[in-house]
């Protein structure tokens, strides 16, 4: 085990401090940050404009340890799933997804061991909550992605994994600083989504931060009976409190916000719900994604046939500004949304 500080997820400012408080100029924290993250070399001995004798000190003060992949699958229709194992064994899932209709690659991220949400639909709610990842464990994802791909392997990035991004939101955020930053992963931020299933105050700091970020709500049903049914987080936020923290950030970030609706059979699927969704999100700027529930071992919910999807998306659009069905993938290496548990097959 490595005695040495593990210096991977410190961020710009971070690691100039960092030099700073070894009696060396701040410039070499940045020479640092940008070998790391932005070249992605961990050897301080190929960081070829840090000069000698510093190398030999960060070598004998830090390392940089990433979580290594404990096992990988390929669905049919080419998703991919990646099982990571933390440093202290503890496991977290990411999806690389591509697009059916622009062929565009999206990195579905994880930002906590297991969920303390519950979500009676959702596989890593059955797990409970072991802890929030660090930043590195978080920024690991990415990273090591294109690490196997390259550059191109992803267009867009999600924080729709494992757990509850606004619940690690500080760490979630510095992830996301090093991600964006120009001498980091250079991941603009308009290309990446958090979605929240409705933690109100991680909206209304999102909305005040200078976070260019897409904001996604896990929806699933427009009252609350039947969303703390679904989604025990509801019981905490009710949708009024929800709704006003979600208009808040459309209103300040001048961005429209992406509401996502799993349909379950004969529970959230009728004519119904779908009128009292259009009323629910009545003028605010936004996007519904309608998705079919993916099954889940032991959980007695059931999908929807296709032709009450499609009718479901008609009963919405044109009173909702834009509905779009999405395709569930990786269903058969269970890798679908709701179906991340992390673990090895």
């Amino acid at each position: 085990m490595n005695t040495e500080l593990n210096i991977f997820g410190l961020t710009r400012a971070e690691l100039e401090e960092t030099l700073v408080d070894m009696g060396e100029k701040a410039f070499h924290g940045r020479q640092l940050y940008k070998w790391i993250y932005k070249h992605r070399v961990f050897d301080f001995s190929e960081m070829t404009d840090i000069r000698l004798d510093l190398r030999a000190m960060l070598n004998r003060e830090f390392s940089v340890d990433l979580p290594s992949i404990a096992d990988s699958r390929k669905s049919s229709d080419g998703t991919e799933k990646f099982l990571f194992r933390l440093a202290d064994g503890k496991m977290i899932e990411s999806v690389l997804i591509e697009d059916d209709s622009s062929g565009r690659m999206t990195l579905c991220v994880s930002s906590q061991v297991g969920c303390a949400l519950g979500c009676r639909f959702c596989a890593t709610g059955y797990l409970g909550f072991d802890r929030n990842l660090t930043v590195g464990e978080i920024l690991a994802q990415p990273l090591i992605i294109r690490n196997l791909y390259g550059e191109e392997a992803f267009d867009n990035l999600v924080f729709m994994g494992m757990g509850e991004p606004m619940l690690n939101y500080d760490r979630v955020m510095a992830a996301i600083e090093i991600m964006t930053d120009s001498l980091g992963l250079m991941i603009g931020a308009k290309r990446i989504t958090i979605s929240t299933s409705g933690v109100v105050p991680g909206i209304r700091w999102l909305a005040q931060s200078s976070s260019k970020v897409h904001l996604a709500l896990s929806l699933n049903a427009a009252n609350d009976k039947l969303r703390r049914k679904l989604m025990p987080v509801a019981k905490s936020y009710p949708l009024p409190k929800i709704m006003e923290a979600v208009r808040e950030w459309t209103t300040v970030r001048k961005r429209r916000v992406t509401f996502e609706y799993i349909l379950f059979k004969g529970i959230n699927d009728g004519d119904e719900n779908a009128l009292a969704l259009a009323e629910l999100i009545r003028g605010i700027p936004c996007k519904i994604n309608l998705l079919a529930y993916n099954l889940v071992d032991g959980v007695e919910y059931q999908r929807p046939d296709d032709e009450d999807i499609d009718r479901f998306a008609r009963v919405l659009y044109p009173r909702t500004p834009a509905v779009t069905v999405r395709k569930s993938r990786g269903g058969d290496i269970d890798a679908a949304c709701g179906q991340l548990a992390g673990r090895k097959k």
